[in-house]
């Protein structure tokens, strides 16, 4: 008998965020998202001039945990969270940490979208997810080796989820994903009339 086994597994990493840290009041967090992008003006003006839809805190604030206090509670949990992955990703460290490096707000508004991209420079990329309206957008990742298959056919539509060439995960309020940063994704047409509200972060090996 033939054997087959699978090989080089893409781990994708799925838990609520208050399975660690302390506990983080929801709403307290959504305001929070609201108000510094309302008060954001670099932030706003670098969203208008890149053709960024809604708004990201990525290029103007770098140090939200330590302006505010909700940031600082979820970086805490964060930190924890990625602790457990890089366990099961089974990383030899060497006795160093994976730490913090970036951690920015997205507000995407209906008709938004966020184009296919990866995270260089960084081991662990993630997302919590602040407000999911009804309609919101899914996260949507890509095989890495799609840019490897060269000739080869498409997949079937009910292959084994496993094979899919793409994944659409829909997350919940207050759930955290964690995936290795070279791996491709995106965030598709926002069909909601709400605001989808995400906080995105990357961990380097320090």
């Amino acid at each position: 008998m033939p054997q087959i086994e699978s090989l080089f597994v893409t781990r994708l990493y799925r838990a609520e965020l208050r399975e660690f840290g302390k506990p983080i009041d929801p709403q307290e967090l959504e305001n929070s998202c609201l108000v510094i992008a309302q008060d954001d003006e670099a932030g706003q003006t670098w969203c208008e001039e890149n053709g960024y839809p809604g708004y990201t805190s990525y290029a103007s604030l770098t140090d939200l945990p330590w302006r505010f206090p909700v940031f600082a509670d979820l970086k805490e949990a964060l930190d924890r969270h990625v602790v457990e992955f890089a366990e099961d990703l089974e990383f030899d460290l060497d006795g160093r940490k994976l730490v913090l490096e970036d951690l920015w707000i997205n507000i995407l508004p209906e008709g938004g979208t966020h184009s296919s991209h990866l995270h260089p420079h960084s081991v662990i990329s993630g997302t919590t997810y602040v407000s999911m309206p009804e309609g919101a957008s899914a996260l949507k990742l890509e095989d890495p080796r799609s840019a490897r298959m060269m000739a080869a056919p498409p997949r079937k539509k009910g292959a084994r989820r496993e094979l899919q060439t793409f994944i659409h995960m829909k997350p919940k309020v207050g759930e955290v994903l964690l995936w290795e940063s070279w791996l491709r994704h995106e965030v598709p047409l926002n069909m909601a009339e709400d605001e989808r509200i995400s906080v995105s972060f990357n961990y380097r090996w320090d």
